[in-house]
């Protein structure tokens, strides 16, 4: 449980950084809002992602994995949908977002396994 808290947290971190730097297209209202972001996120993840990735397997495939960036950048969108305070404009800052974050965490986790 502590170790999930752990990762929420890290990951509204990636998600205030992330939305910093796309400041034209993401806002985010304060910390606590990317923490319920990171959470609605893990949950939409965990939850709707592995349906469409499952769906959309033929157009994965025909792309070479890259409409999984598609997804990503859906998933970000449905969020910002749910969330007040969390606000992505369109698309593309949705998919340039999705791939900050990740990259993020990616960095985030990479270190907690060295420590």
């Amino acid at each position: 449980m502590i170790n999930l808290l752990i990762r929420l947290l890290l990951s509204a971190v990636g998600i205030v950084i992330a939305a910093a730097l796309l400041k034209s297209g993401v806002h985010v209202e304060n910390y606590g809002t990317a923490f319920i972001a990171a959470a609605v996120l893990a949950l939409l993840n965990s939850t709707l992602r592995p349906i469409l990735v499952i769906l959309t397997i033929p157009v994965t495939v025909i792309t070479l994995g890259l409409f999984l960036l598609v997804i990503n950048a859906l998933m970000v969108m449905l969020a910002s949908a749910l969330i007040d305070g969390f606000y992505v404009d369109n698309f593309w800052y949705a998919l340039f977002f999705g791939l900050i974050v990740s990259v993020i965490n990616s960095i985030f986790n990479s270190q907690s396994r060295r420590a």
